[in-house]
């Protein structure tokens, strides 16, 4: 009899970590679904309200830079307030924002409403880390959690092309950020009832000054970026940009490490696992979000393909992000992140060079081809690195470290879009533009894979 009990009270136990990963990795999901389902819409929204490619960038850019610079406080708010706290707030927060969204009115409205829906963003990212990493200590078995989570978040990316431009083609283009609300309902009611509290740190401070310098030197960055060519790079303008960018990155640099309560406490860095997992995660983000802007207008405004059919055309490579990072993290628990970061960094170079051969003559299989290597290359790099970094580091540290992770990878996906929309503004013709820009992007993905074979762990602590 008891030893029936025991094994039902391990059967209850297995179930409610089942419930409780579902329940985290929903928020995340919402999180990726959103930026990929606006990639696949981009070119639904210039046809209602017309603009050019800058436009478009700041649909995406507005939310990815108050994610980047919301991220690094959010990871010290959820130590000291809680994970679970602001985690709920960061649902409620991106539920509400994702219904209004739906109803805007005008370019400008939906620019602003994108900034909003960064901040639950930012809110559920590194409370979501905390979370799994308080309810599953051991790192052997977190390795295999965060693959098992990168693989729902990675059904995200599957999906959200598909699922979205089903949904513009049949309701148009503000249909997807109702697909939100549903996911964070479900999310709210697991966490709520099956999550429980992590010990809160007492006593730390909020910093704002260094949160408004993050903020300003992200912001100013990427206005220089996107707008240089409007303006003229050597204009008053973006030369002002470019120096407020400099000099807020060089004195939030002197805030942190001056400060009594840094939001990002310079001295991890002296961990080489995370100082080059950050320079990595924004590399492999740089990747990622270059390809998942220029591919969706290339479909459509140059193939001519439905919102549906390039959603479509993108499966090759998001496929593989919701399958292979279960097999990336039982390959971490086994060999350590190293070599599956290097192969996976040059897996995704390689796919993104083929990109560079595809123009309106070619055949897909080449673009099919380059996808699916790139799929593969992301799915194995971002499950290493997040194990990796995570792992080298105390526990009470995860929230700040998992904080500082996801901002440069924010800050990666950020500038990726920014330099790519860059270049396709000032070349010739688009596909010139976009193969110059994919070059560009193959290269800083080599980087990477030379970075993690030099750097990164060989083993999970």
């Amino acid at each position: 009899m008891e030893k029936l009990m025991q094994i039902q009270t391990e059967s209850t136990t297995k179930l409610t970590k089942v419930l409780l990963l579902l329940g985290i990795s929903l928020g995340y999901f919402m999180v990726l679904l959103d930026t990929t389902v606006v990639s696949i819409a981009l070119p639904a929204i210039q046809n209602e309200w017309g603009g050019g490619i800058v436009d478009l960038q700041w649909v995406v850019n507005a939310y990815t830079i108050v994610f980047t610079g919301l991220l690094l406080s959010m990871g010290g708010i959820a130590d000291k307030l809680g994970a679970k706290r602001v985690y709920i707030g960061g649902l409620v927060l991106f539920l509400a924002a994702s219904a209004v969204t739906a109803a805007v009115p005008s370019l400008q409205w939906l620019i602003t409403m994108r900034a909003i829906l960064g901040i639950g963003g930012a809110a559920l990212m590194p409370s979501s880390l905390s979370l799994l990493a308080h309810t599953f200590p051991k790192p052997a078995e977190r390795a295999r959690v965060l693959g098992i989570w990168a693989a729902v978040t990675g059904f995200a990316m599957a999906s959200g092309p598909v699922i979205g431009g089903f949904l513009v083609d049949s309701f148009g283009w503000r249909s997807i950020f109702l697909l939100n609300v549903p996911l964070a309902v479900a999310s709210l009611i697991i966490t709520s009832l099956l999550v429980t509290e992590m010990k809160r740190k007492q006593g730390q401070r909020y910093d704002l000054l260094g949160q408004i310098l993050a903020i300003a030197a992200i912001s100013a960055l990427s206005y220089a970026i996107m707008e240089g060519e409007a303006y003229g790079w050597q204009s008053l303008v973006i030369t002002v940009a470019f120096g407020l960018a400099l000099l807020s990155a060089i004195l939030f640099l002197i805030v942190e490490a001056k400060g009594k309560a840094p939001m990002l406490p310079l001295a991890i860095f002296k961990n080489a696992t995370v100082s080059a997992g950050m320079a990595a995660g924004m590399a492999i983000n740089i990747g990622l979000s270059a390809i998942l802007f220029v591919l969706p207008l290339f479909y459509e405004q140059i193939s001519g393909l439905s919102a549906h059919l390039a959603g479509l055309a993108l499966l090759p490579m998001t496929i593989p992000l919701a399958v292979n990072p279960i097999v990336t993290g039982r390959i971490v628990s086994r060999i350590g992140a190293r070599i599956p970061m290097t192969v996976g960094f040059g897996l995704t170079a390689l796919g993104t060079l083929l990109q560079t051969g595809v123009d309106v003559n070619t055949s897909y299989i080449l673009s099919w081809g380059g996808l699916l290597l790139v799929g593969f290359g992301v799915s194995f790099t971002i499950p290493s690195l997040m194990a990796a970094v995570i792992s080298s580091v105390p526990k009470e540290q995860t929230g700040i470290v998992s904080g500082a992770l996801n901002s440069s990878r924010q800050l990666g996906a950020t500038l990726g879009v920014a330099f790519i929309g860059a270049i396709l503004n000032g070349s010739e013709s688009f596909i010139v533009g976009m193969h110059g820009a994919l070059i560009v992007t193959a290269a800083i993905l080599l980087g990477g894979s030379l970075l993690s074979f030099l750097f990164m762990g060989r083993s999970m602590a």
